[in-house]
Parts: C-alpha cells; sequence; structure tokens
C-alpha cells in the first residue's frame, strides 16, 4: 500500500509509479540531469518504466523510501523527483532532487528537499542524512547548505570526485514529533 506523505500548499510527494515512465524519460534525460546527476542509459518508455520499477519502486519495498514524485497540486503534473537514495558506497542514506527545467527557479527543490528530510527524521526515523553533489554544481551546494547540511568533504564515488555533505537529526527530535504539513 503506498505511502502517504505530507504536502506543501504546492504540491504532494507520492510514490512513483511504472506509469510515470514519460516523466522519467524527459527527467533522466534532460542535459542538466546528465551533467550533475549521470547518465542512466534511459532512452525509451519501456526502459524508463525498467528504471523506475528497479529503482525507486523497488527502494520502497526494501528500504522503506527512495524517490519521490513531486506531483503539483493545481495539475497534478509532476515537476521533479525527490527523496531518499540507500547508495552501498555511503554510510547513510542521501538525499536527492531533479526538476524538469519548467519548474526550476522557484523553490520547489528546497521545499521539497525540507519535506524529505522531514519524513528522514520524523516518520523514519534517520540518524542521519548525507547528500553528494558534483563540485561545479553550485546551485545544489547552495541549496544543501540552507538546509542545514554542512560539508563533510570530497570524496570519490563511482570514479568521480563529489562534495558529501551531511545532517544529523536535530537533537529532541523523536519519530513521533517529526513534522508534518
Amino acid at each position: 500500500m503506498p505511502q502517504t506523505f505530507p504536502e506543501t500548499d504546492r504540491f504532494r510527494l507520492r510514490e512513483l509509479r511504472a506509469d510515470d515512465a514519460a516523466f522519467a524519460l524527459a527527467l533522466l534525460n534532460d542535459p542538466d540531469f546528465l551533467a550533475h546527476i549521470g547518465d542512466r542509459g534511459v532512452r525509451d518508455l519501456d526502459q524508463a518504466a525498467t528504471y523506475l520499477r528497479e529503482g525507486p519502486i523497488a527502494s520502497y519495498a526494501r528500504n522503506g523510501f527512495g524517490m519521490w514524485a513531486v506531483e503539483m497540486k493545481d495539475d497534478g503534473s509532476l515537476a521533479g523527483m525527490c527523496g531518499l537514495i540507500r547508495r552501498d558506497l555511503l554510510p547513510d542514506p542521501d538525499l536527492g532532487y531533479a526538476f524538469l527545467p519548467q519548474w526550476r527557479g522557484q523553490g520547489l527543490a528546497r521545499e521539497a528537499a525540507q519535506l524529505s528530510l522531514e519524513i528522514a527524521f520524523g516518520p523514519l526515523a534517520l540518524p542521519r542524512v548525507l547528500a553528494i553533489v558534483t563540485i561545479g554544481n553550485v546551485a545544489s551546494r547552495r541549496l544543501l547548505e540552507s538546509l542545514g547540511m554542512r560539508l563533510q568533504g570530497p570524496r570519490a564515488l563511482d570514479g568521480e570526485t563529489l562534495l558529501v555533505y551531511g545532517i544529523d537529526r536535530p537533537a529532541g527530535l523523536t519519530p513521533a514529533s517529526g513534522s508534518g504539513s
């Protein structure tokens, strides 16, 4: 059964589904996604549906979290995805986000990332969340810092040097006291 998530005035987070393949195909092939996140090798709708099934959808079952769709409330369109990823290369889950070009510059990434951290530290009771970013992605570095994440240093991951940021669960926050909007 799909998890329910807190919402903002503008959007809701929800689990990605295989029928979100057209959205995933567009996002995964966006030039900024390719430059800052990487090429996932997804070139058609079938590959996009497979990516969703084997990536985010499998993560929900395996970890209780994953990348979530950022669904706009006014028309149901998908602006991007944001959430938590469990990587073998990192000791803690990491925060990730990506938005289609027409939705950038509106504060959605920060809002969705903040909501994802609230889920991480509230209902999921994670003690720590990391984030990885390419050195040249200044906008994402600023966003992570605005969320209270602190630079942990550079780290070689998958043959590339990335910056690792981290944030611990706020003192006094227990799973029952996690906020929901």
